[in-house]
């Protein structure tokens, strides 16, 4: 019976071809026009600077990421011309632009790298091969990437939101294709990124979209053009006389009998009032700003701090396993939970299954919390 259900692949391959794909290998793409591509270019540099950043404040040194190629491939080229070996496919579903999928491709050796830096190392002395640890390690470091980037991309949007959601991360050897369910003839828009961590092997990060979908992006990130002014009329020209050698005279104003010099024209009235300003709302209140629904999607990083302590150079270098590093918080006392650095609530500590948890019991209030969010 488990033999005649549909893998979720065929599943999305049968919803594509229900709204007019091709379930039997896709069909072609409609081809990026120059302008879309243009456009798209910004789309690769937001990558670009995302992977910058994460990797750069992960590895705490001097990163250099560049755009190395980017533009339109057949989906089936990609994995035979631009990977060799082993790679990350960490892929994406883009809400807010019709779960529009988004791929990253890293090869293994950065997988090993980001993975490394993500769970405290130097990037050196990694294993031959990526066990699943460091899969999910990587997997969660192309998270923060993407993230950065669709931050980025909804900025750019103005005010339409790009939210990454349904993660998933395999590795991938031979023949493959970033979006198997579309089929092998469709093609893709790919920007290559070279990444270069200071004291260690560079390695390539490829960020890629299906056409189709690479279009609506663009459409959006062009947005309706601005209407040209049109030029202006040229001035009347004077006349000229054959004597003056091309140059125009000018004429004295000759005396009229009974002539009055015209009355200037009625001035427009104009309102005058005193300004009137919102009311001012203290920062205690629970006001929502009525534009929070901006920013509600945009992803934040909620951090549970147990406690903290401050320690001279010399007693962290003296630390070795088994040291006991005591904190500034009594045994029971409840934890603080921040969101980006800012603390906007406490709990106690649970545990559900397995995993560490945190029961809130005391919250800051809503105008505490939006300040706290937004500093």
């Amino acid at each position: 019976m488990a033999d005649d259900l549909l893998s979720q692949d065929e599943i999305n391959a049968l919803l594509e071809g229900t709204l007019g794909g091709s379930i039997g290998g896709g069909e072609a793409s409609t081809p990026l026009t120059q302008p879309q591509l243009d456009s798209l270019d910004g789309m690769g540099k937001m990558f670009n600077d995302a992977v910058s950043g994460v990797v750069g404040m992960l590895a705490g040194r001097d990163v250099d990421v560049t755009v190395s190629e980017a533009g339109e491939i057949p989906q089936e080229d990609l994995a035979k011309s631009e990977t060799d070996g082993k790679n990350l496919l960490f892929s994406v579903d883009c809400d807010g632009f019709d779960n529009a999928p988004v791929a990253m491709v890293m090869p293994e050796l950065g997988v090993l790298m980001l993975a490394d830096l993500m769970m405290g190392g130097e990037g050196k002395d990694l294993p031959e091969e990526a066990n699943e640890l460091f899969v999910n390690a990587a997997q969660e470091g192309l998270s923060q990437v993407v993230g950065a980037a669709m931050t980025s991309l909804s900025g750019a949007l103005k005010g339409r939101k790009a939210m990454p959601s349904n993660p998933s991360a395999k590795m991938v050897e031979g023949e493959w294709l970033p979006f198997p369910s579309k089929g092998e003839s469709i093609s893709v828009w790919r920007a290559v990124m070279d990444v270069e961590i200071q004291g260690l092997s560079p390695f390539k990060a490829i960020v890629c979209v299906p056409s189709d979908s690479a279009a609506v992006f663009a459409d959006a990130l062009i947005g309706d053009p601005e209407p040209v002014a049109p030029p202006p009329a040229p001035p009347k020209q004077q006349a000229v006389s054959a004597s003056s050698g091309g140059q125009p005279q000018a004429r004295a104003p000759q005396p009229t009998a009974g002539y009055s010099a015209p009355s200037p024209p009625p001035q427009p009235q104009v309102d005058v009032r005193p300004a009137e300003f919102a009311p001012i709302v203290p920062s205690g209140g629970q006001q929502e700003p009525s534009n929070i629904g901006l920013i509600v999607d945009i992803p934040v990083r909620v951090t549970v701090e147990l406690g903290r302590t401050r320690k001279t150079v010399g007693e962290v270098l003296s630390f070795a396993p088994g040291s006991v590093i005591e904190l500034d918080k009594m045994a029971g006392e409840p934890v603080d939970v921040l969101v980006n650095g800012k603390l906007i609530a406490k709990g106690e500590v649970v545990v559900i299954d397995e995993n560490f948890g945190v029961r809130v019991t005391e919250i800051l209030n809503m105008g505490d919390r939006i300040n706290s969010i937004g500093s």
